[in-house]
């Protein structure tokens, strides 16, 4: 027997037409790329949404066509969000900072129909014109004023495509399994993958983000979305954000410690999202300049583990709460959230950091475990460690067309590549990637825990942990550090800090300084890198 409910399908346009409905005067803040602070709100970003909807319409797009993006984040790429995704069509976010020879491959894979292009990026698509073989137009996101002398056939302009139409628009019905946006891996191995979302995972992923386990989204707040909107959609941002009203303030392309405060204290921003790397310029900024934050409650960090003392520095520093999280391309990519429980109110704030160092619990509608070598279930006793893995209905299913082959178990597990722990309120801990954890004289080592005690070192910026051959105990760690501007900070400096924190056999065999270290597009440490620039490195100990 069924139940007598209306079946009304799971569609991204209906998040845009709520807020436009019931939030229509809430503010959508964006430092735009032609360079002023643009306002407008949901009302409009939902009829301009429409608007594009028609006019792609009239240029061939039909549903399930590839539209990709290459552009920073700001008011325009959200009516793209909708509109495109709005009318059954896929909106392909491209990660600009990608290799070029990738950008052509993805573009080239997705099939790209039209492109979209932030004025930054209209040198970058120029040179690659030769390699797109299916796109046929692109669409600069600006207005006639502004449009740049290029090259380029078929060169269309934004706000004259949009400022064309009406807006008399319903937004079309269809399945909610159809697909609506599609977001390719950084490729640090091979060929990025695509990850094809589809309307109804996005939108059971925004109620996800919503609730106060998630990421407590809600009307109340201004959120200041840093994550790049062409990095797995924004963390989600957007749509939840549409979801409950919520105020969104866009960074555009100017995402330097001095700009993020200006935004966050002229919007009154209570929550803001990124990676570390983006938090330590900001942190750097405020630390040099003895500011505070104002109105910032909470902080939501990801894409790479957090350290401990950049935790330290928000909650005890500023008072802002964090919310450390986990996930990947692949889950949507909310996989879980460092929220605190009730039972942790009267613990100390070490204790209570303790925990928040940790990737936190599974937000409800996914399953996590960790498995052995046999591929057996581990216990979540905190100490047991093994390959992560992760089901459920905002999980990718196969890559797009089928690149990789079947990448889920016989029970539907995806396999993460992450190695970590699962104590017994459910907190995961990421302890390395599995091709990152070094093995010496039969222990691992996680990269990550040196990595973020070292960072706890005065006059460390930034640290990357490797392992280095060795001739008794198989693999050693080596530290490679950036050091604060003008500190004198040395080698043993940092073991001797590390010595308060880490076993003796944990201990780095030696500390390498550089001028910086090399990033993934989506701003991880690109280890691949580092082990290729110091395979010949041989350790004094060895």
């Amino acid at each position: 027997m069924l139940g007598l409910i209306q079946d009304r399908p799971l569609l991204i346009s209906s998040l845009i037409e709520y807020s436009g409905l019931n939030h229509g005067d809430v503010e959508i803040v964006s430092r735009s790329v032609e360079g002023p602070i643009h306002r407008t709100n949901y009302r409009n970003v939902n009829l301009r949404a429409k608007k594009l909807a028609q006019a792609l319409g009239k240029l061939g797009v039909e549903l399930g066509d590839r539209i990709g993006t290459i552009a920073w984040n700001g008011y325009r790429h959200m009516e793209i969000y909708f509109g495109v995704s709005g009318m059954g069509a896929v909106c392909h976010t491209i990660n600009p900072r990608l290799f070029p020879e990738q950008i052509a491959y993805i573009v080239n894979h997705a099939e790209d129909k039209y492109i979209f292009v932030d004025l930054t990026f209209v040198p970058l698509i120029e040179a690659l014109k030769e390699h797109l073989q299916n796109v046929k137009g692109f669409i600069v996101m600006t207005d006639e004023a502004h449009m740049p002398e290029s090259d380029l056939d078929n060169l269309l302009c934004y706000e004259t495509l949009v400022e064309a139409e009406d807006g008399d628009y319903a937004w079309p019905q269809f399945d909610e399994m159809t697909a609506c946006s599609l977001c390719y891996t950084s490729g640090t191995t091979g060929n990025p993958k695509g990850v094809l979302y589809a309307n109804r995972s996005t939108v059971l992923h925004s109620f996800c983000v919503c609730t106060n386990d998630g990421l407590g989204v809600s009307n109340r707040d201004s959120i200041l979305a840093v994550v790049p909107m062409f990095h797995a959609n924004a963390w989600g941002l957007p749509y939840a954000a549409a979801m409950c009203g919520a105020k969104m303030v866009m960074p555009g392309a100017a995402m330097d410690g001095p700009s993020l405060y200006e935004l966050m204290e002229a919007e009154e921003v209570t929550l803001a999202a990124g990676v570390p790397t983006i938090w330590m310029m900001l942190l750097g900024h405020v630390k040099e300049n003895n500011l505070k934050f104002s109105t910032m409650k909470r902080t939501v960090i990801g894409g790479s583990a957090a350290p401990r003392s950049m935790i330290e520095t928000f909650v005890d520093g500023h008072g802002v709460e964090v919310i450390h999280a986990w996930g990947m391309t692949e889950t949507s990519p909310l996989g879980t959230t460092g929220n605190l429980l009730k039972k942790h109110e009267n613990l100390s704030e070490k204790e209570r950091t303790d925990i928040r160092v940790k990737q936190g619990r599974v937000v409800f509608g996914v399953e996590l475990k960790i498995t052995g070598d046999d591929g057996e279930e581990l216990p979540r006793d905190g100490v047991a460690f093994g390959d992560l893995k992760v089901r459920g209905p905002w999980i990718t299913s196969g890559y797009f067309k089928g690149e990789g082959g079947d990448v889920l178990d016989e029970d539907g597990w995806f396999t993460t590549g992450d190695v970590g722990t699962i104590d017994p309120d459910g907190y995961m801990q990421i302890t390395d990637r599995s091709k990152d954890v070094i093995k010496s004289g039969g222990e691992w080592i996680s990269s990550i825990d040196v990595e973020n005690e070292a960072l706890g070192c005065p006059g460390i910026v930034e640290a990357a942990v490797i392992a280095i051959p060795h001739p008794k105990w198989d693999e050693r760690p080596l530290v490679i550090a950036v050091k604060e501007k003008d500190h004198s900070v040395t080698r043993d400096d940092v073991i001797k800090h590390l010595e308060s924190t880490l076993a003796k056999w944990q201990l780095p065999d030696d500390v390498v300084f550089v001028d910086e270290l090399p990033h993934t597009a989506t701003g991880k440490l690109l280890k691949t890198k580092l082990r290729e620039d110091f395979k010949d490195y041989t350790l004094t100990t060895a």
